[in-house]
């Protein structure tokens, strides 16, 4: 099924805007590497730091993500109203970029706050608009009931920026539990809920029909994804009936990873037919992201590693970059890739082998740092490396945005 002239334009508008964010983000991320290696004083590092995690999570991901799941409707027996589509894009890049300029400026203020919760609230209204317009696709398909329970965790997720802010409001910011609490809170509900389950959408998007296997693996991650939050909690010394519960919570969520790559081996043939060299390659770097993930959750309950994993900086650093480039964002470019709205031709390929390599050299350093802190041995020259690791990511998006400029794309791939 091809998209009519409006749709194209439309979509390939919005994924070069979000991979202008991408950009951005990359530039945020490089700029605070270089303060840690060598000396830039007069930029305080947590404004840029709280600037560059609320610009990578709404400008990027939550932008490129509510850009693919109205693709998504596009492609259904739907008529869709763009217009509508089109300011709530609008709507959330603008709070976006307000909090991109106000957070290095004045830290959590007023200005910030503000685009913070008009981010929030865009967020909202583009689950209730999705939403019921989910309910008037006709078919029974297995992504409607992914994109619901994301858009549910997208929602539950904001929860934990409010409490923190009530927490400010009535300084009760120093006690640690809460404060860290709220933090976890909205992280889990983010990269496993809302991002997660929307991938996973966009990835059974094209299926018409729905296998037993595919509604077990559904269930498996919903039940257990409110749960797994007390994985981020293990420091909290949780009573034995709510461990046992993350337990549980954590057998169902790797169960349900095997059985999707159980899925996908069984269709390797089809799926070597179907999708190119260059989208199976990051698709498996995606699928291998995610099972490293999956191994560190599940290491994540025995309590001296919990305590290790939770103590020292780079392996969380690490655990997080791993699932926010190496899985959902690599996973995103593949997608786009197969969807034509990414030809990886020329500066586009060029540069997407950059970002990788620099996305491989990050999670080495970053493990190879994590793993001699744990003896207190500090590795010569590591934030300088790790800097260089930045620059590389960001040679690679700075040459797929050029590509991207400077050559029109194809048509777009049917669904």
């Amino acid at each position: 099924m091809n998209l009519l002239p409006e749709y194209a334009s439309f979509f390939r508008n919005w994924v070069r805007i979000c991979l202008l964010n991408l950009l951005v983000v990359v530039i945020l991320g490089s700029t605070m590497r270089y303060k840690i290696a060598f000396a830039l004083p007069w930029l305080p590092q947590k404004n840029i730091l709280n600037a560059h995690s609320h610009f990578a999570f709404s400008g990027w991901l939550t932008q490129i993500l509510m850009t693919l799941m109205v693709l998504y409707l596009s492609q259904t027996s739907l008529h869709i109203n763009l217009r509508k589509y089109h300011a709530l894009l609008w709507a959330n890049l603008a709070a976006s970029w307000g909090m991109l300029l106000s957070f290095p400026w004045e830290g959590y203020g007023t200005v910030s706050i503000i685009f913070s919760t008009a981010t929030v609230l865009a967020s909202y209204a583009f689950a209730w608009v999705f939403w019921r317009d989910l309910n008037r696709i006709p078919e029974r398909l297995i992504s409607k009931l992914w994109f619901k329970a994301s858009l549910v965790w997208a929602v539950l997720s904001s929860i934990g920026p409010f409490f923190l802010a009530y927490l400010m409001a009535n300084r009760v910011i120093n006690h640690e539990h809460w404060y860290l609490g709220a933090i976890y809170y909205y992280l889990h509900f983010q990269y496993n809920g809302w991002f997660f389950f929307a991938c996973a959408g966009l990835l059974l998007g094209s299926n018409l029909s729905c296998t037993r296997n595919e509604r077990w693996m559904f269930w498996l991650f919903a039940l257990s994804c409110a749960p797994a939050y007390m994985l981020s909690i293990l420091w909290a010394k949780l009573p034995m009936g709510a461990y046992g519960i993350t337990l549980l919570a954590t057998m169902m969520q790797t169960c349900g990873w095997v059985l999707l790559l159980r899925a996908a081996w069984k269709k390797r043939i089809v799926l070597l037919q179907s999708l190119r060299p260059t989208v199976r390659v990051l698709m498996i770097f995606a699928a291998v992201s995610g099972s490293i993930k999956f191994l560190l959750q599940a290491g994540s309950l025995h309590p001296q590693l919990a305590k290790l994993a939770f103590g020292f900086r780079p392996i969380v650093i690490g655990y997080l970059h791993l699932v926010f480039l190496g899985l959902l964002s690599i996973f995103i470019v593949a997608l786009l890739k197969h969807l034509n709205l990414f030809a990886a031709g020329g500066w586009r390929k060029q540069g997407l082998i950059t970002f990788i390599t620099g996305i491989i050299f990050q999670e080495i350093l970053l493990f190879v740092q994590g793993t001699m802190a744990l003896v207190y041995v500090t590795v010569p020259y590591i934030n300088e490396m790790l800097f260089l690791s930045a620059v590389v990511m960001l040679s690679g998006v700075l040459m797929m945005n050029f590509g991207m400029a400077k050559r029109a794309e194809p048509e777009l791939a049917p669904a």
